[in-house]
């Protein structure tokens, strides 16, 4: 039987280590973020220029500024720090973030 993409995200989150800061990619990888186990505590940074994404707000609560890589409204929480996405993958590339998790065309 083949894995849903839900299985997918939450094989993916079973990777995720207490103190992370984890870059979550297009797709798949924005799922991630509802399979984080409770007693992990990660920093979530999308690829568009945010780090520290809240979760997915309530309906009426959305602000259309705050977006995930996928274009999901998110929500901010009171350490989010925002930058370009230029200085998002250098953030990756450079080696600052513990994990990154990239969809695949």
């Amino acid at each position: 039987m083949p894995w849903s993409r839900e299985d997918m995200a939450a094989r993916a989150a079973r990777e995720l280590k207490d103190g992370y800061y984890v870059n979550l990619g297009i797709g798949i990888p924005t799922l991630v973020a509802n399979y984080i186990p409770a007693d992990v505590q990660v920093l979530l940074q999308s690829e568009n220029g945010m780090l520290g994404i809240g979760p997915f707000p309530y309906e009426g609560e959305e602000d259309p500024d705050l977006i995930n890589a996928g274009k999901q409204t998110v929500s901010e929480l009171p350490t989010t720090s925002y930058f370009s996405s230029a200085e998002s993958f250098g953030m990756v590339r450079g080696g600052h973030i513990d994990l990154s998790i990239l969809g695949a065309m």
